[in-house]
């Protein structure tokens, strides 16, 4: 029986635990922090009692073990197991924000008893620059979700999206967003359309999406806004097949325009149509998922 393994990792504070449970919701037998000295063992143990979904869960609290986990997943690869490799990322200071909320340790810091806030932030970003440095073979290959700016509820929408699309060569994840809230840290390739004419500035359309039809219609009768889609239709057309025989398994192309309400959504919704004809297609939109 063909097991489907999905394996979370990620910057401690990014989201991990949020994901596992998006996963024991999709069905997933979930584990957290298994030691990687277990992982080969483990999934003989799922493989014998016939298990067919299995998320496991690794981060920086693995210790000197941690080198391992790459070439593990290549040997389970290349035993057939299914495995989907999800990274979670967040921007140093959301990570900041994140730790001063809830006030818990990194489990890479070694500063115990210190009042200083100063010197706290000091330490809590050596370890966090140490941590991305330590988990950096492990984003390789990974399908990356930048989580500094989505809610939990968005989080657990994208896990089960990506979990959910069927395997393939290659699954393209098309993303808009704002360039005022900052630039994605999952992207791939990203393009800039703040240049092309802005629905904001005609008050009947100010309040709609890029997903409704005035506002597509509207974009469909300038110029400007189809040379900008063959552009970016022709590259990724041109470029595509060496991905995939690149051996990636994801790419996101991330589509930024001034509020990411209209530009960025109506080209994200039309090229995920046109390229959902052949590739694995997925679209998120950074900030109309948040409202």
């Amino acid at each position: 029986m063909d097991l489907d393994l999905v394996l979370i990792t990620g910057m401690s504070g990014s989201g991990k635990s949020v994901a596992l449970h998006a996963l024991e919701d999709a069905g997933y037998y979930c584990v957290d922090n298994l030691p990687p000295e277990l992982l080969t063992a483990f999934i003989a143990l799922q493989h014998e009692q016939q298990a067919t979904r299995v998320a496991i869960a690794m981060d920086v609290r693995s210790g000197v073990s941690l080198p391992i986990v790459p070439q593990q997943l290549e040997a389970l690869r290349q035993d057939g197991v299914s495995l989907r490799s999800l990274f979670l990322e967040a921007t140093t200071d959301a990570l900041l924000r994140r730790y001063s909320e809830t006030r818990r340790r990194h489990p890479l810091s070694r500063q115990e008893g210190r009042n200083d806030a100063p010197e706290q932030e000091r330490v809590l970003v050596q370890a966090i620059e140490l941590e991305r440095e330590l988990l950096a073979d492990l984003r390789d290959g990974a399908d990356v979700i930048d989580t500094s700016l989505i809610r939990p509820a968005q989080l657990q929408s994208y896990i089960k999206a990506l979990v959910s699309a069927p395997q393939s060569a290659l699954t393209l994840v098309f993303e808009s967003f704002a360039f005022k809230r900052g630039v994605p840290l999952d992207a791939d390739y990203v393009f800039d359309v703040r240049m092309l004419p802005n629905p904001h500035y005609v008050p009947a359309l100010r309040p709609l999406t890029g997903r409704d039809a005035p506002v597509v219609e509207w974009l469909r009768e300038h110029d400007d806004v189809a040379r900008m889609y063959d552009d970016i239709e022709q590259f990724l057309s041109r470029w595509l097949d060496a991905l995939a025989r690149d051996h990636r398994s994801y790419v996101t192309v991330a589509i930024g325009c001034t509020g990411g309400q209209h530009r960025s959504v109506f080209l994200v919704e039309q090229l995920a149509r046109a390229f959902g004809t052949r590739w694995v297609a997925l679209k998120r939109h950074r900030e109309l998922d948040a409202g």
